[in-house]
């Protein structure tokens, strides 16, 4: 198997190309590959040079560390000139997921959180391992998942799309791909159960395992495809997607910049930074 690896001065994130396939991996795991300015960037240079390679059939998008990502980079929450610049910045980062000419399938073997659920659903198939979990936090800091309802919510269950929305609660990968969130849920092998050890990376090695065997079968049948046939298949799969950026993307970049100037947001994500919980939250009383 001949592999070539691109040669990058160290950033958070990093790019393989074997058998057809470009590997693009969020390297920031001290950050939990939150969506930062700067790895924002080096993922639109490592897709432009996937577009560009002949030679690649599709892109995986995958991680280091135990979070897939966590969404929005909060330390630089209010950084930018201009309200809209950040969700504005976002939008187009996943439209450029959503229209690349070229399939980007997801693996998933750790967390994935707020931001981090839209650029999953942005991805065309996503393989989530039995170390994935899944929230949509964005309530609990007192914003809405606003721009990632673009490619969330023609994807998912409107029914479960309220829960999560509106609740926060964590979810596995089995629930992930019964709403619709990810394509498949790799299970751990058979006879490993709870005792199967997870580790920074996520899943543990029969977790990865479990999910490279997922994926094994889809990559394939990428390689198979001729670049025009996978190119507007896939944009014919994502009608409704870029359907909702048209039609939505100034609209849910307001709302967004509104919610993230608030003073509930503040002081969510101040509480959130903090790790205590902010002071508009509810106590329940003790059970008597």
């Amino acid at each position: 198997m001949s592999e070539e690896n691109t040669p990058r001065e160290p950033g958070p994130v990093r790019t393989a190309r074997a058998d057809g396939i470009t590997t693009v991996t969020l390297d920031a795991p001290h950050r939990r590959n939150a969506l930062s300015a700067r790895l924002m960037r080096a993922l639109y240079t490592a897709l432009e040079e996937a577009r560009e390679d002949p030679e690649t059939r599709a892109v995986l998008l995958t991680h280091t560390g135990n979070t897939f990502c966590a969404g929005a980079d909060l330390s630089e929450a209010g950084a930018q000139q201009a309200p809209t610049e950040a969700p504005l910045a976002l939008a187009r980062l996943l439209r450029t997921v959503v229209e690349f000419p070229k399939p980007v399938v997801a693996r998933v073997t750790g967390h994935v959180r707020a931001g981090g659920t839209g650029l999953l659903a942005a991805c065309d198939i996503s393989v989530a391992g039995p170390g994935a979990t899944f929230a949509f936090t964005e309530a609990r800091i007192g914003v809405a998942p606003a721009v990632i309802s673009m490619p969330v919510l023609p994807r998912v269950d409107p029914r479960a799309a309220a829960r999560y929305y509106l609740t926060g609660e964590r979810f596995g990968p089995r629930e992930a791909a019964r709403i619709g969130l990810v394509t498949l849920a790799a299970e751990d092998p058979p006879g490993t159960g709870d005792v199967a050890p997870r580790d920074a990376d996520g899943g543990g090695p029969r977790g990865r395992e479990a999910v490279d065997a997922a994926l094994a079968p889809v990559l394939d049948g990428l390689r198979r495809g001729s670049p025009q046939g996978l190119r507007e298949s896939k944009r014919l799969a994502a009608r409704e997607v870029l359907a909702a950026f048209d039609r939505d993307t100034g609209t849910l970049a307001d709302l967004s910049a509104r919610l993230f100037a608030s003073a509930e947001a503040r002081e969510g994500m101040t509480a959130f930074l903090e790790r205590r919980d902010p002071e508009w939250a509810v106590r329940q009383a003790s059970a008597r």
